[in-house]
């Protein structure tokens, strides 16, 4: 692990012992004790909230999402470059998790990175997204995930803008965009 991604992990770590429960890491979403509530940031009510955290069965997620949004919520998919929505939107509003609803990024963190997909440089906040370690494809990365449903939104990296030198790098098919 390099310096950044560590004083990242650090940080994350200190915002979950500020935050409380909100922000669930893979070795509390995987077995045993699933939480029934969990405090997310909402827009609507203008702070946080207690939410129930959405737990489904395969069977209801398939009906419940298109088939591209099953694929890359449920499935741990990535739509193609350049492809997907939003990934040029220029609208102001909130993104949404496809799943559940939840606030996720809004458009005042979005950025043009130029990687074909929605890019953000931070969450609308912290409890509303989980990470989770990804050494999938030969590769180290960190999935980010949301809190609520445990779909699989898309990774960060630590290439982005300032203020944070993040960039989430969200698949648009498992967003829904709010305008505000």
């Amino acid at each position: 692990m390099d310096r950044r991604n560590f004083i990242f992990m650090l940080g994350i770590g200190f915002v979950r012992l500020l935050s409380g429960p909100g922000l669930l890491l893979s070795s509390e979403r995987e077995g045993g004790g699933q939480a029934a509530t969990i405090r997310v940031f909402s827009v609507e009510q203008g702070g946080y909230v207690m939410v129930e955290k959405v737990i489904k069965t395969d069977r209801e997620w398939k009906e419940l999402l298109t088939k591209d949004q099953y694929y890359i919520l449920r499935k741990q998919g990535t739509e193609r470059a350049f492809t997907g929505k939003y990934w040029d939107n220029r609208e102001r509003g909130i993104y949404r998790c496809a799943g559940c609803a939840n606030d996720l990024f809004t458009s005042e963190t979005k950025f043009k990175s130029g990687t074909g997909w929605p890019s953000f440089y931070e969450p609308i906040a912290p409890e509303n997204i989980g990470l989770q370690e990804d050494n999938s494809f030969f590769m180290r990365r960190t999935e980010v995930h949301c809190a609520r449903c445990d779909g699989h939104l898309g990774h960060v990296f630590d290439d982005g803008p300032p203020p944070t030198g993040l960039r989430y790098c969200i698949n648009g098919n498992a967003l829904d965009f709010v305008k505000t």
